[in-house]
């Protein structure tokens, strides 16, 4: 009898230990997930931060560059393609056209001495460069919540459990080659 009270409690030991194993792995899950969305709004915010900044920005460069038609034009869509994204991929591609697009407004610029010695232009470039600062931070933690969750999803024992949870790989946020091409001016 004694024997058998023994074996009882030692399956019964090694399931809750499996239980607490797993609640672990599921919880940890959980936490990165969550850290992925946290790590998307973040971006999501400084996106929506930056497309704000547009229009007075836009307004300043105006009164100097009435012949840059194209430029304010293409400044002007990716802004609206930001406001009107409705997943992370649409905002991302948006984000990367507006980034192509502010580089070539501020390439053109410089070739405007006034607008470049206009205080609120400045203060708005500055501002846009502070927002873009917080966009890359954002990016990369964003990034290395995805590798994280990714990590604990794909390697022994976790993998297991993250099948057992229906749960799939995250796909990071990458820039495409076009958008690490320095913009050509030319007049």
């Amino acid at each position: 009898m004694d024997l058998m009270l023994i074996i009882g409690l030692i399956v019964l030991l090694i399931i809750v230990i499996i239980l607490l194993w797993f609640f672990s792995y599921y919880n940890r899950v959980i936490r990165y997930e969550n850290r992925i969305d946290n790590a998307w709004a973040q971006i999501d915010v400084q996106l929506k931060r930056r497309a704000d900044l547009i229009p007075n920005l836009m307004e300043t460069v105006k009164g100097y560059m009435n012949h840059e038609r194209g430029t304010l034009e293409a400044v002007t869509k990716a802004r609206s393609a930001i406001m009107t994204a409705k997943t992370p991929q649409e905002s991302m591609d948006a984000n990367n056209m507006l980034t192509g697009a502010l580089k070539t407004l501020f390439a053109v610029a410089e070739s405007y001495p006034d607008l470049k010695a206009n205080q609120n232009f400045l203060q708005l470039q500055d501002e846009l460069t502070h927002t873009e600062d917080k966009i890359s931070y954002s990016r990369q933690h964003f990034n290395d919540s995805v590798l994280q969750f990714n990590n604990i999803i794909e390697t022994f024992p976790g993998n297991i459990f993250a099948n057992m949870m229906g749960k799939k790989t995250r796909e990071m946020l990458q820039i495409p080659e076009a958008s690490r091409e320095v913009p050509k001016v030319s007049f």
